[in-house]
This record gives C-alpha cells, sequence and structure tokens, in this order.
C-alpha cells in the first residue's frame, strides 16, 4: 500500500488567514495521499461571543457544555472546516469535508467526569480506516474537523492532535505506510520556549522523558508529543513536529522510539 501522509494542523494557524492560504497551497501540492485533521482556534471563541455564548477553558481545553457544543459543531464542522475544503478544491486539491459522524469515520464516547467536568468532550473509541482509504482510494483528500459522534449519535467535541494519532494508527494497523506530521506556529520542540531557533532535532522515548523531567518540554506540548509517541508504538513510520511553512521539507522535530 502507497504512503498516507496524516497532517494535523493546529489552531494558531487556521486563525491567521495568510499562514492558512500558504500552508493549504503547500499541502495541496503533495503528491502522495494524505489526510489533513484540522483545530478549531479562537474561531469558536470569537462566534461565541458573537452568540452569547460563555466560553469557559480549564489548562487550555475548552470545557463543552450544550450551548458551546453547538457552536463547536457550527464553527468547526461548518465554518472552518468548509472554509479549507473550498480553498483546497481552488487549489485542485479533490477536498472531502468530514467529520467522526460522516460515513461513520470516527466513533467515540462521552468522556466521563472526572475532577473536572469537560461536558461533551468525546474520547475515540474506534476509526473507521476502511471507510478513510476508500475516500484516498477515490482520489478524495479527507479534511477532518475535531468533532465525533457516540454509539448513539451525539456529537462530540475531541482533541484534534488526538484524532490525528487515532487516525495514523489506525491506517497503520490497516497495513499503510504513515507519516504523521503536527504542523504548528513553532519549528518545533524548542529547548527554549523564547527562542524559536531552539530547534530539537531528534528526540526518542528516552530523551522524552528526560525533556519532561527537566521541565523543558511542558503544559501543551506534552499531550501533543503523547500522542505522537503512542501512534509511534502502534506502527507509525514517522512522526515530526514542524513548523506550518515547512511541510515539504519537514525540518523540525522528528520523534522516534
Amino acid at each position: 500500500m502507497s504512503k498516507v501522509y496524516v497532517i494535523k494542523i493546529g489552531g494558531n494557524v487556521i486563525d491567521n488567514p495568510v499562514a492558512t492560504q500558504k500552508f493549504l497551497s503547500d499541502f495541496a501540492s503533495i503528491k502522495e495521499s494524505k489526510i489533513l485533521v484540522h483545530g478549531g482556534g479562537k474561531i469558536a471563541t470569537q462566534v461565541a461571543e458573537k452568540l452569547g455564548v460563555t466560553t469557559q477553558m480549564i489548562d487550555g481545553r475548552r470545557i463543552t457544555d450544550e450551548p458551546m457544543l453547538d457552536v463547536v459543531t457550527m464553527v468547526y464542522g461548518g465554518l472552518v472546516n468548509k472554509k479549507v475544503v473550498a480553498q483546497l478544491q481552488a487549489l485542485k486539491c479533490n477536498a472531502i469535508g468530514l467529520m467522526g459522524a460522516d460515513a461513520g469515520v470516527i466513533l467515540a464516547k462521552k468522556r466521563p467526569v472526572g475532577v473536572i467536568d469537560y461536558g461533551f468532550a468525546g474520547d475515540i473509541e474506534q476509526v473507521n480506516a476502511t471507510q478513510l482509504l476508500a475516500f484516498i482510494n477515490q482520489d478524495l483528500t479527507p479534511i477532518v474537523a475535531p468533532l465525533t459522534v457516540d454509539a448513539q449519535g451525539q456529537i462530540l467535541n475531541t482533541n484534534a492532535d488526538t484524532m490525528a494519532s487515532a487516525i495514523a494508527t489506525a491506517l497503520a494497523k490497516a497495513g499503510a505506510e504513515v507519516n504523521l506530521v503536527y504542523c504548528f506556529e513553532k519549528k518545533g520542540v524548542l529547548l527554549n520556549p523564547e527562542d524559536n531557533d531552539s530547534v530539537i532535532a531528534d528526540i526518542n522515548k528516552e530523551k522524552y522523558a528526560q525533556l519532561k523531567a527537566d521541565g523543558i518540554v511542558s503544559k501543551g506540548m506534552i499531550p501533543k508529543l503523547d500522542n505522537a509517541f503512542a501512534a509511534l508504538n502502534e506502527g507509525v513510520k514517522e512522526v515530526h513536529i514542524i513548523h506550518a511553512d515547512n511541510v515539504h521539507a519537514q525540518s523540525g522535530t522528528k520523534l522516534t522510539l
């Protein structure tokens, strides 16, 4: 089976129309099979404010109550997803916009209430790799919004980094040669968060443990790297964390076991 790139684009890039257009132009020019998973950025917060819906964030994670679920469904699954699809069509990339419910590609369950009640947040249970590969085999490029669905048809807000890792893992288990690429506004994993040129070129599991222990890798980068190593453990060939401008060069941080 041919190579498949699973590429996740961060919300901070989605927030910037110029950066988004540059990234999508580069993405469209990738010759190999590809899937794009996108975040939502600050657009949901802006739309929520216009609609009088209060945004609650804890440790950088959105609390998705019923009113906010309506907002993120409209914004992620509608506004953001369809704008990306439309721009890719203009770039001659035959894209199809999806969320978890579409063709049953991603099944999840509502996250149990723990110390924090995240509301309608989804934890992924199953990715339908057969269906995603069927889209690819029809020369379609899936563009996946960070929304899943449970067995009862309840839409759930789901972390896009986790979705990208789960999709990559499912495709690898289905026999594809998968490269997982996380694109965001930094050049890679940084030794010094204040110095965008202090990129750590290679990180294996042992080095990752040391970087965490030393406090160099912290906050939002930890779940991103946890997802990356989970994918490698499940058969994904390569994982890169790079600047959105370098989707071809992949000159940021390469993760290995």
